[in-house]
């Protein structure tokens, strides 16, 4: 129904920044909320930052101030903006689409923060 494309994950140092992409496609119209979740090693998974189809936003304490979530709904693609990386936000990042009855996630894409 709904197919998530993720992108943009990488190898950066700390400081650095990133832009991570998902692109949905399918039955797009009823998608709600889209977010962004990383799972570290040995870590379950968390929410990162999730957006609206209205604008509202929601972070993680560890994240607010360093991360942006944004979506562009003509594309049907969310954007996360990474910056003042940590190693600490070393992780597999997910998307996650909401349609109101169902969850859609994308394949996962890898952000390794080291020097």
């Amino acid at each position: 129904q709904v197919q998530l494309a993720e992108s943009g994950g990488d190898l950066v140092q700390p400081g650095g920044s990133l832009r991570l992409s998902c692109a949905a496609s399918g039955r797009t119209a009823s998608i709600y909320t889209m977010g962004w979740y990383r799972q570290a090693p040995g870590k379950q998974r968390e929410l990162v930052a999730r957006i609206t189809s209205n604008g509202n936003t929601n972070y993680a304490d560890s994240v607010k101030g360093r991360f942006t979530i944004s979506r562009d709904n003509a594309k049907n693609t969310v954007y996360l903006q990474m910056n003042s990386l940590k190693p600490e936000d070393t992780a597999v990042y997910y998307c996650k689409a909401v349609d109101g009855r169902l969850n859609y996630w994308g394949q996962g894409t890898q952000v390794t923060v080291s020097s």
